[in-house]
């Protein structure tokens, strides 16, 4: 007798939505996953209820990285905080710097020169590079495409020796100021910076050779964890996320800050809002970064990298502490009491490569906050999760979170 045959493909045995019923209910189970497990990015427990390797519910526990930054905000002076904003997204801490000096100038009605907002701006496209090159190579890693990572990450460790001369550190770099900076970029720097810039851009388009059109990648992305454009605004989705579930939002265009109105740059929009598109947005956001900091380099302009005219907020420079009375009381008032800020409140937030970082600031007057609240963009991300989790197979988790990026500093706070 002749041996019948019956073909099957991977889709006849995949079952990713709620609505579809299993003929063969068996008994359920309860499995924790984290908060120390690798595919969760960070200490991020997820109380599941499992049918198999399917999930039935998924309850998200947060807070194993709570430090109490927003308290600890208001017991230090403004100058001192700003260490602590680099533990937020430690991906991107010199972003994280500038969006609380904004925010801490705006209450203080004080305005940086050109030179020192240039600085800030080409720090913070160069924070996105590094931060969505690390996401992009872990994200391949995920989904198995071990030799993206090591791509991304030989150019992260180029941005962070860039990073290491501009500031004297690799990692927590703490280099803006209230008013200013902690230092003038140093000579030969823009040029470095352009040299990375020329070999980045091969380097990315091997990254899409790889990854871009690769089946097995485009099998554990494509459809999965499709996030519609109601959901990402009505969960408070921002950045990448909310631009990949089609939401034109761009904090830098819309309500532009640190000159970004004069550069030019485009947005990249997402279509379906699926892992994939949240993949394909942070790919085409690295070239436009480096767009960026190239016009921002050809416009880079001289002058002072402080508000000189602010003496009782920045501190002044040392050569002047050593030479003159004056100078070295005003010094010793700024360390011990902290920049004088007017009481008053202010919100400001920006467009960092996790999506909106927001500070709240309620002053009473001196050196001090009174009230400090952080607005991070991925808890946002993350409570999602109940939601969107269940029908998907547990194989489809470590993608669906390493789609978000997000990062538990920022979260817990």
């Amino acid at each position: 007798m002749p041996t019948q045959i019956k073909e099957i493909a991977v889709g006849d045995v995949a079952r990713r939505t709620a609505d579809q019923e299993d003929d063969f209910q068996g008994e359920t189970m309860s499995l924790n996953m984290g908060p120390s497990h690798p595919a969760t990015h960070g200490v991020l427990r997820l109380k599941l209820e499992l049918d198999g390797d399917y999930i039935l519910s998924c309850d998200p526990v947060i807070g194993y990285l709570h430090r109490g930054d927003e308290k600890i905000a208001e017991n230090m002076t403004y100058n001192q905080f700003v260490p602590y904003t680099d533990r937020l997204d430690y991906l991107a801490p010199l972003s994280n710097n500038v969006c609380y000096a904004i925010a801490v100038e705006k209450l203080a009605g004080l305005q940086v020169p050109p030179r020192c907002e240039t600085i800030r701006l080409i720090c913070c496209e160069l924070a996105r590079l590094a931060s969505h090159l690390l996401g992009v190579g872990v994200y391949g890693m995920d989904t198995g495409a071990m030799t993206v990572f090591l791509y991304t990450f030989t150019q992260r460790e180029k941005l962070y020796t860039l990073f290491e001369e501009l500031t004297g550190a690799r990692f927590t770099n703490s280099y803006t100021r209230i008013g200013g900076l902690a230092r003038d970029i140093p000579e030969g720097w823009l040029g470095r910076v352009n040299e990375f810039l020329n070999q980045l851009g091969p380097a990315i388009d091997e990254i899409d050779n790889l990854l871009t059109r690769n089946k097995i990648f485009l099998d554990r992305t494509k459809d999965i964890g499709v996030i519609s454009k109601e959901d990402a605004i009505s969960y408070g989705f921002t950045g990448p996320n909310l631009r990949a579930s089609g939401v034109d939002v761009d904090l830098r265009r819309d309500r532009p800050y640190l000159g970004y109105e004069n550069y030019d740059f485009e947005t990249p929009i997402g279509s379906v809002g699926d892992c994939y598109d949240r993949y394909l947005v942070r790919l085409v956001e690295m070239r436009e970064s480096a767009k960026i900091v190239r016009q921002a380099i050809e416009k880079m302009p001289d002058g002072p990298w402080y508000a000189e005219d602010a003496k009782k907020i920045f501190k002044p420079m040392k050569d002047k502490v050593l030479t003159s009375m004056e100078e070295l009381i005003q010094n010793f008032m700024i360390v011990t009491e902290g920049p004088q800020i007017p009481a008053g409140e202010v919100y400001f937030e920006a467009e960092n490569p996790k999506g909106a970082l927001g500070f709240y600031i309620c002053s009473k007057g001196g050196g001090v906050p009174f009230r400090l609240r952080i607005r991070g963009a991925s808890f946002c991300s993350l409570s999602i999760l109940p939601k969107l989790l269940p029908g998907m197979m547990m194989s489809d988790i470590p993608v669906v979170l390493g789609s978000f990026d997000f990062v538990m500093g920022e979260c817990d706070r």
